[in-house]
C-alpha cells in the first residue's frame, strides 16, 4: 500500500503541558478516503524516531496499518533524531535514566489515545519497539487496549534499570498479574546481545511463563540492534530482519488485523496426540 507520514503535538500532563511529537505513517488506498486500519504504536531507541525506526513503521504501515512513532525524549530534546555517534549515544543513554518511568507510561497512552482517535484507525491496537523501544513495547502491554506486542531486544527489562532512579517495575507489575489475562507478547532477542545476557533472557522468561502470560520467546543467532539498518556497527542482518518482520505481521495480523470480538476461554484442554 502507499503511504503518508505527518506528525501530531500531544499535550503531555506530566511535562508542564509541553507536547510530545508523535510522528504518523499511515497507509492510503486511493478512492476509498473512509478505509480504517489498525493502530500500532512503535517505540524507537534511545536515538528517538531516525531514519531506520521511520523506515520500518514504514514498512509496518505499508502492510495496513496506522503507525504512531513517539519522541521519547520531549522533555529535553527537540523531536530531531539524535545522532548513531558516541556523543548521541552518550546523550541517549543519559535521558534514558533521568526520565521518570511514570513519564514513559504517558507517552505510550497519548500515542495509543492519538491512533484510537484518528478517522484512519479501527481502534485495535498493538505495539512494537527496539532497544528501550522494546521495553516501552512491553510496558504498553499493561494497557488492556493494546492486544499484541512485539518487542525486540527490549533492554533493562531483566536489570529494572529503566527511568530515573534506576529503579523500573516492570517485572514487578508481570509478578503482580498486571499483564495476565490481557494481550499477547513477543519477546526477541540475540542471543549475542551483551545487553540482556541469558541469564537476564531466562529470569524475564520465566516470569512471563510463571503469571501465564501468552508469549512467545525468540532467542536468535544475532547481536544487539541486528534490525537497524544504518550505523548498526556492523550488527544488521538483513536475512533475519526479513523472517522476523514476516513472523511480527502474522502475530498483528492474528491479533489486531482482524475483529475477532471477546476473548472466551473454554477451559479446554490440550489433547496429547502424535
Amino acid at each position: 500500500m502507499l503511504i503518508t507520514k505527518t506528525f501530531h503535538d500531544v499535550p503531555s500532563k506530566l511535562d508542564n503541558g509541553r507536547p510530545i511529537r508523535i510522528f504518523v505513517v499511515a497507509p492510503v488506498v486511493p478512492n476509498y478516503p473512509q478505509a480504517k486500519f489498525p493502530g500500532v504504536v512503535c517505540f524507537s531507541e534511545i536515538y528517538q524516531v531516525t531514519g531506520p525506526v521511520e523506515r520500518f513503521a514504514g514498512q509496518i504501515a505499508s502492510q495496513g496499518y496506522v503507525v504512531a512513532c513517539p519522541s521519547s525524549y520531549h522533555e529535553f530534546e527537540t523531536p530531531d533524531p539524535i545522532p548513531y555517534d558516541t556523543e548521541g549515544t552518550d546523550r541517549g543513554n543519559k535521558y534514558k535514566i533521568e526520565k521518570d518511568v511514570a513519564a514513559y507510561d504517558e507517552d505510550a497512552t497519548l500515542s495509543i489515545d492519538l491512533l484510537v482517535s484518528l478517522s484512519n484507525c479501527n481502534g485495535r491496537i498493538a505495539a512494537t519497539g527496539m532497544c528501550l523501544g522494546g521495553h516501552l513495547a512491553f510496558r504498553a502491554a499493561f494497557d488492556h487496549r493494546v492486544l499484541s506486542s512485539v518487542c525486540f531486544f527490549a533492554t533493562d527489562v531483566h536489570s529494572a534499570t529503566l527511568g530515573k532512579g534506576k529503579n523500573d517495575d516492570s517485572l514487578a507489575r508481570v509478578q503482580k498479574g498486571d499483564m495476565t489475562g490481557k494481550g499477547e507478547l513477543v519477546m526477541i532477542f540475540g542471543k549475542q546481545d551483551t545487553h540482556v545476557p541469558r541469564q537476564g533472557r531466562d529470569l524475564i522468561r520465566k516470569t512471563l511463563e510463571d503469571a501465564d502470560v501468552p508469549c512467545s520467546f525468540l532467542e536468535v543467532q544475532a547481536q544487539h540492534a541486528f534490525i537497524r539498518d544504518e550505523s548498526s556497527k556492523g550488527r544488521w542482518d538483513a536475512a533475519l530482519t526479513r523472517s522476523l518482520f514476516t513472523f511480527m505481521m502474522e502475530v498483528f495480523e492474528r491479533t489486531v488485523g482482524r475483529d475477532l470480538g471477546p476473548k472466551v476461554d473454554s477451559g479446554e484442554k490440550v489433547e496429547h496426540v502424535c
